[in-house]
């Protein structure tokens, strides 16, 4: 099932998500929902609370990056319970968008390298290093499991550029080809 994006301006946004275990209710289901949202959407990733569960969860396909970088061939994993452990190398800014945040993209700066351990969908433990565009998007969407959006990282005169196109977004002014939910 397609579910709805939570959109910015909407309270679980901000919230630090909980871990979960393998018994949380209909699990499976909610993975499938999350992969089937975010392919719907033309996400590259997509995390539980912005389809409004602040559970620590996020899915990403960065096989679109392989044109650049071709080990993300095929690229396509599910987080549970993540934790990044390290945050490495060169810092490197890089345009990025969000399904909560539509129409809006904005140059983020971030570590070119991070750890990163995490249970799969199989709740196998992993301990993996990842740089480049993935450490980038899974840090995007790691972000958000901490209540964190990717315009809180903008340099103090662009989120004040940004503040009125964020209201508005938040009362439903943009474009979107999904369905979503706003803050009641």
């Amino acid at each position: 099932m397609i579910l709805p994006i939570t959109i910015y301006g909407h309270p679980v946004l901000r919230k630090v998500a909980k871990d979960i275990d393998k018994d949380y209710p209909e699990l499976q289901k909610f993975m499938d929902d999350m992969w089937q949202t975010m392919y719907f959407a033309d996400g590259v990733g997509l995390a539980a609370p912005q389809v409004g569960r602040s559970i620590r969860m996020f899915v990403l396909d960065c096989s679109s990056f392989a044109e650049d970088e071709p080990e993300l061939e095929g690229f396509k994993k599910m987080f549970i319970n993540a934790k990044i452990t390290e945050r490495t190398g060169e810092e490197w800014s890089m345009s990025e968008g969000c399904l909560s945040i539509p129409g809006i993209n904005e140059d983020v700066v971030r570590p070119e390298t991070i750890k990163i351990e995490y249970y799969d969908e199989n709740w196998e433990f992993h301990e993996e290093e990842y740089s480049g565009y993935a450490a980038r998007v899974i840090q995007h969407e790691y972000d958000h499991l901490d209540g964190i959006m990717f315009t809180d990282h903008c340099a103090p005169l662009k989120k004040r550029l940004l503040k009125g196109k964020l209201t508005g977004i938040s009362k439903g002014i943009f474009k979107a080809k999904y369905r979503f939910t706003l803050a009641k």
